[in-house]
């Protein structure tokens, strides 16, 4: 799906931490203060940057708890990149999300809706495509609230 969209890939996040193989020795890395090895990420950015070089848009709505946690901490250091590869990434202070939902999602050209599902140790179990109109509908409605009220990845690191 991220390679056949044609105009829009969102996501909303909302979970305060994520296990992922992938990123877990630059996470050990970012919260021992050592330099931070960005290769696993390698691939991931050059996908944004042919997709918005192509005219395509990538961005992503982030729900945190403030005190951030380790982890959100290292998604804000992380999305610095992603940012600088052409996502839009934002940040919505969780107190003022109580009208979003509180499960993540990935919403592709406004039609096209996979809800994403974890176990109980934040590892990624997979995404479940909803078709339902009235879903899509209701996705497209809490997506565009979420951007309205949340900061720019900048402003947010910023405070």
């Amino acid at each position: 799906m991220f390679r056949s969209f044609e105009h829009t890939a969102y996501r909303l996040e909302t979970r305060d931490q994520y296990k992922s193989a992938n990123e877990s020795e630059a996470l050990r890395q970012f919260v021992a203060g050592e330099r931070v090895n960005m290769t696993w990420f390698e691939n991931w950015l050059t996908m944004i940057r042919q997709a918005t070089a192509a005219g395509k848009r990538f961005a992503r709505v982030r729900v945190v708890t403030v005190p951030l946690t380790d982890y959100s901490r290292f998604g804000l250091f992380c999305s610095g990149y992603t940012n600088d590869a052409g996502e839009d990434i934002r940040y919505l202070d969780r107190a003022q999300a109580r009208n979003l939902p509180d499960y993540d999602y990935w919403l592709f050209d406004s039609r096209l809706l996979v809800r994403m599902h974890f176990a109980d140790d934040e590892t990624f179990l997979g995404g479940e495509v909803i078709e339902d109109p009235a879903a899509v509908v209701q996705h497209n409605y809490w997506r565009d609230a979420a951007r309205h009220h949340a900061q720019r990845r900048e402003d947010f690191a910023a405070q």
